[in-house]
Parts: structure tokens; sequence; C-alpha cells
């Protein structure tokens, strides 16, 4: 009998959306004034963020070695390309985003110096990733290095699994329990994931962290005395995004949507779309939370010359997400982090032609996240100006979508402010 859980059980199991993800009626509200039909077709609302995760890119090899003790990979059967990270890009460039893709690194070694890391790799102390050391390193390292606007190379890991002799476990960075490795071992992996890093100078240490095989803990687990978000703090990592369904602990989260660990935020991915090895077909149904999460293939073809026909689906797919008053994609890990705090905890309203925006459960928070900067949304049958001496303004744009003009209003707090007020005027 194979001890190993099928990766596509593992993660439908533990990657079942959490319902905590919806609007809170504290976020939307209509005027009071309902004999003025103007304004009574008038929504304000502090949008629901939408990040793009991608996960497992960093792999050449496409195979699921499984059976024979080596990775899952990307479980496609072709290998992959410097086409693949162009794929990325260009889903980031036309949607305006930073999508983050979950890097594995141990087939970017060039020097062999995870043979000082056992546990990372299926050779242990005889690693050899000669196969994979070719010119398309530095081609890639270069899209990367030139497309950081749009693309965000994230902690993932080194070999994805956790080897003892010549058998793996899941995962790297915990057990199935979701119980942390050796405090040694996972500093290690952490260690050389930066030394592969400035290997193939890919830029600076990732402030964000997806679990591989979603296997996490929220605070201590086990016999540690201190968490995997604590320890990850120690290397500059901010964010971790991972489904609390099948998170150890996640009833400790202090709202459904994310938690603080350690001074790490943790939000919730909820479920993807597709299945992780769904290669050459176009994204299906509605995202069902703050994260689309996908795996690498997803966005992919077989052939890599047609990367775009697939990719182009999902930025068809996401752009409308932008034309909601009730959602926005979010530009980056730090946008998403901030409006996520926001849209959970700030209280809006709307009395005639004023917004009122109440930060006192955003102040409350056990770490400062997301106190200063947030957007807002309007949705108007006709056009209109905003002014405010309680906040500031800092952009305004307007996109006409059916019958309503949808305003996305940049705003950043003034400090010591608790709350705000927005006035509306007839542009």
């Amino acid at each position: 009998m194979n001890t190993i859980m099928d990766r596509r059980d593992f993660i439908r199991k533990s990657a079942l959306v959490s319902a905590g993800l919806a609007l809170g009626s504290n976020i939307s509200a209509r005027p009071t004034h309902k004999s003025d039909k103007s304004k009574a077709d008038i929504v304000a609302a502090i949008p629901l963020p939408i990040q793009v995760v991608i996960d497992d890119a960093g792999w050449w090899s496409g195979e699921d070695g499984s059976e024979w003790q080596e990775p899952y990979r990307t479980g496609i059967n072709r290998r992959h390309v410097p086409n693949d990270y162009r794929a990325i890009v260009r889903l980031g460039r036309e949607l305006g985003i930073r999508p983050q893709a979950a890097m594995i690194l141990c087939e970017w070694d060039k020097e062999n110096v995870l043979r000082k890391v056992p546990t990372s790799t299926w050779m242990g102390s005889n690693w050899d990733n000669s196969k994979w050391v070719g010119p398309w390193l530095e081609e890639t390292a270069d899209i990367i290095r030139n497309n950081r606007d749009h693309f965000e190379l994230t902690l993932h890991g080194i070999g994805h699994e956790y080897w003892k002799g010549k058998k793996f476990t899941r995962a790297e960075w915990a057990d199935r329990s979701g119980t942390m490795r050796p405090v040694d071992k996972v500093k290690k992996h952490l260690d050389f994931f930066g030394a592969l890093l400035q290997q193939n100078n890919l830029g600076p240490y990732p402030t964000s962290f997806v679990p591989t095989a979603f296997l996490h803990g929220f605070g201590p687990t086990g016999n540690h005395d201190q968490s995997m978000a604590e320890v990850l703090a120690g290397y500059g990592v901010e964010y971790i995004n991972t489904p609390f369904s099948g998170m150890y602990n996640a009833g400790a989260t202090q709202y459904n949507t994310f938690g603080f660990d350690a001074g790490v935020i943790t939000i919730d991915r909820g479920s993807d779309i597709l299945s992780w090895d769904t290669i050459g077909k176009g994204p299906e149904g509605k995202i069902k939370g703050a994260t689309c999460g996908m795996h690498w293939p997803n966005i992919l073809h077989p052939d890599p010359e047609k990367n775009f026909e697939i990719t182009d689906q999902w930025i068809k797919f996401l752009r409308p997400y932008n034309d909601k008053p009730d959602t926005m994609l979010a530009k980056d890990s730090l946008e998403f982090r901030h409006q996520l705090v926001h849209h959970t905890c700030t209280k809006a309203k709307l009395a005639g032609s004023t917004v009122e925006l109440d930060f006192s459960e955003v102040d409350a928070l056990p770490e400062e996240r997301g106190n200063d900067n947030l957007t807002l949304k309007i949705a108007s049958p006709g056009q209109k100006t905003f002014k405010s001496n309680t906040i500031r303004i800092i952009d305004t744009s307007a996109k006409k979508h059916e019958n309503s003009y949808i305003y996305r209003i940049q705003l950043e707090r003034i400090p010591g402010r608790k709350k705000a007020r927005i006035e509306m005027g007839s542009a």
C-alpha cells in the first residue's frame, strides 16, 4: 500500500474555501435618503482585494516523481522553459499587478551546494544538479530581474518535500499534522534558499511565504517554543498565504480571513479553481475568497510557444474583478495585505453625500498592519467629485461600467485620526 497521499486528494481536502471571505455588512452601505433616486443608487465599498498566487514555479523538470521518492514537481509531461516565466510576467503586465510566484529553487543550484543539506533533496549528500545547469538559467534570471513590477518571487521551498535517507515525507517545512520540522533544519533550508538566490542573482530574500503542500501550523507546534512564522520573521518574511482549512490551530486566528502570528500576517488562501496539474485549460467558475490561487501549469500550454493562449484566458477572467465596486485586483502583496485588513475591519457608512470611515477596529489589531493606506470604491449613476480634510485623497480614477461610474479612490490616513469623512459632489 502506498503510504504517500495522492497530491490531488491532499490539495482537494486541505484547500476548502473559508466561508468568512464574503463582504461584511459593515463594508458596503446605501444612503439614508431614499427619496433622492440619484443618491439611492450610490454604493460605497471598501472592496475585497484579490491577489494572484502561483505555486511551484522554479522547477525545470515537470515530472511527478513521487512514486520513486522524488518530488511531485508540477506534474506535467514536459520540461519547463523560460517562456513559462514569461507567462507569469504577461499576466502581471496586462492586469497591472505583481503576481506572486512561489518558487522551488533546488534545480537552480549551479554549484551543488545542496549536498550540505541532505534533507532538502532526493539525492541527499550526493546531490548533482548538472542536468539542469544551462543557459536557460541566466535567460530566466534576466526575465525575473527585468520584470520585478510583474513578478514577485515568493518563498516556497528548496525541494518541496523533506527527506530522511532516500525517502521523503510531506512536506519541507512541516509534517502532515502541521508540526514544524526541527528548527535547525528549517533554518538551514531557509539559509540555503537564500544562497540559491545569490547564486543566480535573483534579488533580495522574499517577504512572502507559501508553505509547501499547504502544511503549516499557526503558532507553536509540537514541542517547539516558537512558531514557523516567528522563524520566518527572522528572515524578513512578513506574510504567509495558505488555506486555513488545512492549517493546524487555525481557530487561533483573530479573523476568518487572517491572523497575526509573531507579527507575521497569515491569510486564508481558500480554494483554487483548477487542479494542481491542469495544463492547457482556461479558468472556470468564480474566485472564492481573497486569493486567486493556482499552480504553475494552470497558466501554461503543453506547447510552451502557445502559453499565451492560456495566459490570456486568465487575463480575460480576472480583469472584470477590477470593474466591480466590491472587489479589486491588488497591485502587489503589500497593497493586498493592507486592503484586506481594511476590508475586514474598517467600518464604512454612506449617509447622504458623505462616506464615513471608522478605523477603530483596525487600530485595535494586535499588530499594526495596513493602518495608513486603503482603497474605497464608489458606484454612482452620475459623475462625482470627492474632497476631504480628514483623510488624504491620493488618487481618483473612474471607469464607466454598465449603467454606473465606478470610482476607485486611493486614500492615506492622517496620523492620529480614527475616523474620516469624504464629501461627494456632482461633477
